[in-house]
C-alpha cells in the first residue's frame, strides 16, 4: 500500500483514511500490509501493519533508473537503448536530493517541489517492489498513483487506486492539467478503482472516462471514540451562548464564506450565537476580512489548524457542525461531529450525504437554508437532541471493519481476474 501521510501527522482526512481503512483490513485477521510512507516520524502505529520509510530504502541507480525509464517506454527498450538514451529522457535523475545512504529525502508533508517528490517516490516503489512479496498493491491518492504503476510494471500484481479526492472537487473545475494527467494515468491503468462516494464514482466515470465495470463506491467510516475522548465533558449550553463550528481547510473547496454569509444571517436574528472558524488555509485572512466586512467579527472565531485530542474538545464544545463544501467526495469530519453528539449540518454536495439520514443536507450555496437550519438547532431544544441521539445512533453502525470486509473482497476479485 502506497499512501502520503498517516496519523499522528496528519494534513486532512487522507492521513484519517488512510488509518482506519489498514486498520479494518488487519481486523479481517488474514491480512499482511506493508504501508509505504514517504517520510514517517518513528512514532506511527505499527501494531496492525508494516511501515516502509521510503527516505530510508537504499537505491541501486542504474538497476533504478533503468526500471523506471522502461515502465515509462514500454517493453521494447533494451540496456543498449537506454545507455544511448538515458541522458535525453531521464535527466532529472541529477538533480534528486540523496543522502549519504544513497536514498531518497523526502519533506513527508506537501512541499512547492511537489511534482518532483512524486516523482523521486515513484522510484523508490519500483525498488520496494522488487524487494518484497505481495500480491495486490493499493495506492492512496494521485500522489501516490506513480508509485502504484511503477511497482505494478516491475512486479505484475494488479493495482487498485483509491480516489480518496480529484481535481475537479479541489479546484472548482479549474483544473490543473499535469494532475489531471496524472489521475487519468492511474486509473487508466488500474484493475480496479476505489472511490469514496458514489458522487466520487461519477465524477470518475464521466470526468475521466472509466469504465464503471472496474469503478466502486467505497464509502469512509469512523473508529469509535477513544476513551479519552469520550472523557471530553461536554459543556451546558442550556440558557447560554451557542457555538457553531466549521472545522477544516480554509480553501475554495471547503466553502468557508458560505459559512460566514450564514453566520451573518443567523445575527441578523439573534445575539444568542458565536461562530468558530477553526482551521488553516489559503483563504482564512479573506474570511477575517469577510467577517469583519459584514460587522460580525465580534462574535467570530478563528482558532488556527487543530489536531489530535483538540479536534474532540472543539466538536464537543459545538452545539452544532457545519460542513458547507462546494464539493466533498466524502468527508469525515460529520461523523466525527456525531460521534460528539454534535447535530451536523453538510451540503449536499458531500458524499457522506449518501450514507448519512440523521443530519440536515443543504446546497452549499443556499445560506438561507443554512442560516435557518442553525438557527432551528440553537433555538429549538426537541430538535437538538433528537439530531443529538439519532446521529450518534447512526454512525455508531459506520464502522472500518465493514469497510475492511468489502476491500477484502474486491481485492480477491481483482486477483482472480489478472489471473484466471
Amino acid at each position: 500500500m502506497f499512501g502520503w501521510e498517516f496519523p499522528p501527522h496528519i494534513l486532512g482526512g487522507l492521513g484519517t483514511a488512510s488509518y482506519g481503512l489498514t486498520k479494518g483490513l488487519a481486523a479481517q485477521g488474514d491480512m499482511d500490509i506493508t504501508f509505504c510512507l514517504p517520510a514517517p516520524r518513528g512514532d506511527e502505529d505499527r501494531s496492525f501493519m508494516n511501515i516502509i520509510p521510503m527516505n530510508c530504502v537504499p537505491i541501486a541507480w542504474r538497476d533504478a533508473k533503468y526500471d523506471y525509464i522502461k515502465a515509462r517506454i514500454g517493453n521494447l527498450l533494451s540496456p543498449e537503448w537506454y545507455y544511448s538514451l538515458r541522458d535525453h529522457i531521464y535527466a532529472d535523475f541529477n538533480y534528486m536530493n540523496v543522502n549519504d545512504l544513497g536514498c531518497m529525502e523526502f519533506s513527508g508533508r506537501y512541499p512547492d517541489n511537489l511534482h518532483e517528490e512524486i516523482n523521486n517516490y515513484s522510484i523508490v516503489a519500483g525498488v520496494v517492489a522488487r524487494e518484497q512479496q505481495f500480491d495486490i498493491i493499493h495506492a492512496h491518492d494521485w500522489l501516490t498513483y506513480p508509485a502504484g504503476i511503477h511497482a505494478k510494471q516491475v512486479s505484475g500484481k494488479p493495482l487498485v487506486i483509491h480516489v480518496h479526492a480529484t481535481d475537479f472537487d479541489r479546484s472548482r473545475g479549474k483544473v490543473n492539467p499535469t494532475v489531471y494527467g496524472i489521475e487519468k494515468n492511474g486509473m487508466d491503468n488500474a484493475d480496479c478503482i476505489m472511490c469514496v462516494s458514489e458522487l466520487t464514482r461519477q465524477t470518475v466515470i464521466n470526468q475521466y472516462h472509466q469504465d464503471p465495470r472496474k469503478c466502486f463506491a467505497m464509502h469512509n467510516a469512523v473508529y469509535p471514540l477513544a476513551q479519552e475522548y469520550q472523557d471530553i465533558p461536554r459543556p451546558d449550553h442550556t440558557g447560554k451562548e451557542k457555538v457553531v463550528t466549521f472545522l477544516g481547510r480554509i480553501t475554495m473547496q471547503k466553502g468557508p464564506e458560505y459559512f460566514v454569509e450564514a453566520a451573518s444571517l443567523v445575527l441578523h436574528r439573534t445575539k444568542n450565537v458565536r461562530f468558530c472558524m477553526a482551521g488553516s488555509g489559503d483563504m482564512m485572512e479573506k474570511m477575517i476580512w469577510l467577517a469583519a466586512e459584514r460587522g460580525i467579527a465580534d462574535r467570530f472565531h478563528f482558532p488556527g489548524f487543530m489536531r489530535g485530542k483538540q479536534v474532540y474538545e472543539c466538536l464537543k464544545a459545538s452545539d452544532v457542525y457545519v460542513m458547507p463544501s462546494v464539493s466533498e467526495p466524502f468527508g469525515i469530519s460529520p461523523l466525527e461531529a456525531m460521534q460528539c453528539g454534535t447535530p451536523t449540518i453538510i451540503s449536499k454536495q458531500s458524499g457522506c450525504g449518501e450514507i448519512l439520514n440523521n443530519c440536515i443536507k443543504v446546497d452549499y450555496w443556499d445560506i438561507h437554508a443554512m442560516a435557518d437550519a442553525i438557527y432551528s438547532i440553537c433555538t429549538n431544544d426537541s430538535l437538538f437532541h433528537f439530531l443529538q441521539e439519532e446521529g450518534k445512533r447512526e454512525v455508531d453502525q459506520i464502522t472500518w471493519e465493514k469497510v475492511g470486509e468489502r476491500i477484502r473482497r474486491l481485492y480477491e476479485l481483482s486477483i482472480k481476474e489478472a489471473h484466471p
